[in-house]
């Protein structure tokens, strides 16, 4: 097509939404319109199997029924392959694929460009929260000063806390990570258990040594537990301390009591974060009306220097059945 042609043509579009997913792309020109559908429609049959949508020629226009992203990315398949068509005079099978390539290439670094400072790099493995309220909590414990979570099994609230505890005491911006969990089963009364006081607590601060060995070599989790990096301590002998230069995570929460919630919050000190993570529907005290991780939630909620996140069974990243499983016995907790 020559640059007489170029100028009687244009690419101007209007684009027109409807309330059902359907957006009608309408063209100025007739002869462009063609151009873009191709013979017996053969271009927007290929764009239709390519982008999974549903895609129609109706009068002066194309339109498409999709999601609204993949809606987006038809629409700008379309005004690409109108702006090939007016300079080359025609359209080919590949100008159709690189019209939806060039905009889901631009898609992916758009989403890696917005997620990357959300990714928590530990000499393992870099953990990249899965959904958007991980993405909030990963915010919160690098921004925050105290974060209570709640939320159902398998939704990363103490992997994600641990990971980034383990980053900041990497990159000296702490100088120990303190894991806590309060021990029902004994109610704190661990004397009775053989061994020193960590062969006692082990037992109920097993996942938390999960998480670190997931992040980091387990002969060097030992050697920074040896030296005090990282201190393992139950509940009740957090009581009277002040934690500085710290990151303090008390797990399974909803088995402390108001008062110990109250406690293990006050011990924060300069430069410290406190992490309170916890699942109401997993109460072990014998009267699950002593728990305080909601009551801790509604007490502090409008304090600005705290974060408040409540997970639910779409934010569960194990296996998809646990999403599912807890998704019903939330709907049958009678």
């Amino acid at each position: 097509m020559n640059k007489t042609l170029n100028k009687k043509f244009n690419t101007d579009l209007k684009y027109v939404y409807s309330d059902n997913d359907t957006l009608s792309i309408i063209f100025q020109n007739n002869e462009v319109l063609l151009g873009v559908v191709g013979e017996f429609n053969n271009n927007i049959k290929e764009l239709e199997n390519i982008t999974k949508t549903n895609i129609y020629s109706r009068g002066n226009s194309i339109l498409v029924k999709s999601t609204p992203q993949n809606n987006e990315l038809v629409k700008n398949a379309i005004k690409f392959l109108a702006d090939q068509f007016i300079i080359n005079g025609t359209i080919e099978k590949k100008d159709i694929i690189s019209s939806v390539n060039k905009f889901m290439i631009n898609e992916k670094n758009n989403s890696k460009e917005k997620n990357i400072e959300y990714i928590i790099k530990t000499p393992k493995k870099s953990v990249i929260p899965r959904s958007e309220k991980q993405k909030k909590y990963v915010r919160a414990l690098k921004e925050k000063q105290i974060i209570i979570s709640s939320g159902p099994a398998g939704t990363g609230k103490t992997f994600l806390a641990v990971a980034v505890g383990l980053t900041m005491l990497l990159e000296k911006k702490i100088e120990r990570i303190i894991l806590s969990r309060p021990a029902v089963e004994a109610g704190e009364r661990l004397g009775f258990l053989p061994g020193d006081m960590r062969d006692k607590v082990d037992p109920y601060l097993r996942p938390l040594y999960d998480s670190l060995y997931d992040l980091l070599d387990f002969e060097k989790i030992q050697k920074k537990i040896e030296i005090g990096d990282i201190e393992i301590a139950p509940l009740a002998f957090m009581r009277g301390r002040t934690l500085k230069n710290s990151f303090a995570i008390l797990d399974e929460a909803q088995n402390a009591t108001d008062t110990q919630i109250k406690m293990f919050l006050t011990r924060i000190g300069e430069n410290s974060k406190i992490v309170i993570n916890g699942d109401p529907s997993q109460v072990d005290l014998p009267n699950k009306s002593y728990s305080g991780l909601n009551r801790s939630k509604k007490i502090l909620e409008n304090l600005k220097e705290i974060e408040i996140i409540d997970f639910n069974h779409t934010d569960v990243v194990r296996h998809p059945l646990v999403s599912k499983i807890v998704k019903a016995y939330s709907e049958n907790n009678d």
